[in-house]
């Protein structure tokens, strides 16, 4: 058959219940917005024109009902998005801090996300598409990881491009040293890695980046890896196999608009893979890495202006005003 689907991402959808201020009587007021890490990032890559389709489970409830109308709405294919009767779907909690920082409390013990199996993979989807998206909520628990390296190995198997975001959320982890060994296993999967300052420096025991990601590279053949340093914008480092490495780095768009950082590093890793569709993973060099990071921090910059990620995507037209103001 021929390829017809750009991205697919299999992993967690959910809601990100948002602060919003307090109510007349002083009691905090959260909005539900769609989240979860991978539909986000295909919210992105919709953005740019580009096919894409989501592998997942929710609850047959309220929300789930809700999510899925959500990716329908924004145009994200819901083919293989399973609703569950028996399980919620997940929630997570998030505290916004002045400086649009954040913190999570999930209610997921156990979610809809955790009851993916394996048997519920649609490989057809697999197969026919260019890129494939996963994230380590999809690894923390057994069920789902036996889904997400079955629908990692078939991806292998049908020469996709592999895109990983190990997105470390500590309290959903047995023990860091679990979370370790998943993300070491996603890896070996990865031709491209997004990982973000504290994740790589926590990974490898490196306080420098460059160290860090060569440590990775000692272990992992993984062309393109970017590290994302929050205010300090972004870093790519490139070097497909028997070619020198070539590190690009960009700064961020600081804005005094920003008002949580919600969705930011997932808006940054639909850009990537855009310019990985583009470009391919081979024929990337140092104005491309340039171009494409500048873009990616633009995109990041404008959706920490909003509320939530999933439903308000920037525009291309905004996105590409502010990477070409700089």
């Amino acid at each position: 058959m021929e390829k017809k689907i750009d991205v697919v991402a299999l992993g967690e959808l959910l809601i990100d219940m948002t602060n919003n201020g307090v109510s007349e009587n002083n009691n905090d007021l959260f909005e539900a917005n769609p989240g979860g890490a991978p539909c986000n990032v295909l919210a992105m890559l919709k953005r740019f024109g580009h096919e894409v389709n989501f592998i997942g489970k929710v609850g047959d409830d309220i929300f789930g009902r809700k999510l899925k109308a959500t990716l329908e709405e924004v145009g994200i294919g819901t083919d293989n998005l399973l609703m569950d009767k028996d399980v919620r779907t997940t929630l997570a909690f998030v505290e916004t801090f002045p400086d649009g920082d954040r913190d999570f409390s999930f209610y997921r013990n156990p979610g809809a996300d955790m009851m993916l199996r394996k048997d519920e993979v649609d490989t057809e989807l697999i197969k026919n598409t260019k890129v494939f998206h996963f994230g380590t909520l999809s690894m923390t628990h057994e069920l789902p990881r036996e889904a997400t390296i079955f629908a990692l190995e078939e991806a292998k198997k049908n020469g996709a491009i592999i895109t990983f975001d190990p997105n470390l959320r500590e309290p959903l982890w047995n023990s860091l040293d679990e979370a370790k060994e998943q993300i070491l296993c996603g890896m070996k999967y990865a031709d491209y890695l997004k990982i973000s300052d504290n994740e790589i420096q926590w990974l490898t025991g490196e306080q420098d980046y460059t160290a860090g990601v060569h440590k990775i590279r000692e272990q992992f053949n993984i062309p393109l890896i970017t590290v994302s340093l929050g205010k300090e914008g972004s870093r790519a480092y490139y070097q497909p196999e028997g070619k020198d490495e070539i590190i690009v780095e960009v700064d961020s768009f600081l804005s005094p608009e920003t008002i949580e950082t919600t969705g930011a590093g997932d808006t940054f890793c639909g850009c990537i893979i855009h310019y990985l569709l583009e470009y391919g993973i081979y024929e990337l060099d140092e104005n491309r890495l340039k171009e494409m990071l500048t873009v990616a921090n633009a995109a990041a910059s404008l959706i920490t202006r909003v509320k939530g990620a999933l439903r308000v995507m920037p525009s291309l037209d905004k996105v590409n005003e502010l990477a070409k103001s700089r």
